[in-house]
């Protein structure tokens, strides 16, 4: 995946940064994301009993869960080396995606997707350093299946993952057939 410039065409201008206005604006926006699951979240800790359910809809509670591991509680029931583990993977995603966001110009779609990621990541490292697990409260289910439990960090995570994918599609579809 060729991104931050995509100008492989001969002859074409060497790409330019973006302007430290324009990352702001991504940054701003990855900030925005961290608040409001920040937020979301010491509202859930502090509210909530641990496993504690409200029911808001016949398929979606508010709960009080914590994950010591990663998507699906993957490694959750390690000894804790798996908290330090995530959270120096998070810290090295967000650097990778600051300097990737600095360097792309004019991919609106492409930046949407990484400052979501981006925003994700690091809502979820504040968790790891502050409790030692991340703080989730979404639950879905239908009957007895569950969705695992999750968070608004997990939220822009996925959305920035499905955004990039179908950034990569629409890009695949625009280029010149050979």
């Amino acid at each position: 995946m060729a991104r931050p410039s995509d100008t492989g065409a001969p002859g074409a201008a060497a790409p330019t940064r973006a302007a430290p206005a324009r990352v702001g604006g991504w940054l701003a926006l990855a900030l925005l994301i961290i608040v409001l699951d920040q937020l979301t979240k010491v509202y859930f800790n502090t509210s909530f009993q641990y496993g504690e359910r409200v029911n808001v809809l016949p398929v979606f509670d508010f709960t009080l869960m914590y994950n010591r591991g990663a998507a699906f509680s993957f490694l959750a029931s390690e000894e804790g080396w798996q908290r330090w583990l995530f959270t120096g993977l998070g810290c090295i995603a967000a650097v990778v995606i600051t300097i990737i966001l600095r360097r792309t110009h004019g991919q609106p779609r492409f930046s949407l997707a990484l400052t979501l990621i981006l925003g994700g990541a690091i809502g979820n490292v504040i968790d790891r350093v502050a409790y030692g697990h991340v703080v989730d409260f979404l639950l879905f289910y239908w009957n007895e299946s569950y969705f695992p439990a999750f968070n608004l960090a997990d939220v822009g995570i996925s959305c920035g993952a499905v955004l990039l994918v179908l950034d990569e599609l629409l890009r695949a579809r625009k280029k010149p057939q050979a």
